[in-house]
């Protein structure tokens, strides 16, 4: 009886569409989770907040994870498709993908959900490294996705000034 590895490799080298969807289905559907703190965060406490100069209206938010979260989730499929030629350095980017992705919705957690704003400063700084990590382990398996990971990296670097304006102006 195959694994389930054996299984999920097979479905990424048989039906490559299939996989992708799922992948990117996947990454979006966990990365929603985090918006559970941010929308309770955002009712409640993040509009009596002193907004930093360039933030962002609230509307960019939803549309800029979502596309990024797109970009992840293809990043992660070109990983996954090296599952058999490079199981080593894939499972390596696997398990530097769930860390930074705990790191990723515990930001949300932190900031939104538990308002602490000097503690999200701290999750998003782990996170920023965690996501140059992913980058370099991802490197090493497929080229493309590492790059897809450079728009991410952008985002997370101007939310962790953000984060940083936020905690100085309140």
């Amino acid at each position: 009886m195959p694994s389930y590895r054996a299984k999920a490799s097979q479905l990424a080298r048989t039906h490559p569409l299939l996989a992708l969807a799922l992948t990117i289905l996947t990454v979006e559907i966990i990365g929603a989770s985090g918006a559970i703190f941010t929308a309770q965060g955002l009712s409640e406490w993040y509009g009596t907040l002193q907004r930093p100069a360039l933030a962002p209206p609230n509307w960019v938010f939803g549309p800029v994870w979502t596309f990024l979260f797109v970009l992840i989730g293809v990043a992660l499929w070109l990983v996954w498709r090296q599952a058999n030629s490079a199981p080593t350095a894939v499972r390596l980017a696997f398990s530097v993908f769930a860390l930074h992705f705990v790191f990723n919705i515990g930001w949300s957690t932190v900031f939104f959900g538990m308002q602490e704003i000097g503690l999200g400063l701290a999750v998003i700084l782990v996170l920023w490294v965690l996501i140059v990590a992913m980058m370099w382990v991802f490197n090493r398996v497929d080229r493309r996705a590492a790059l897809l990971l450079v728009p991410y990296l952008l985002w997370v670097s101007f939310a962790a000034y953000l984060n940083y304006q936020f905690w100085v102006l309140n």
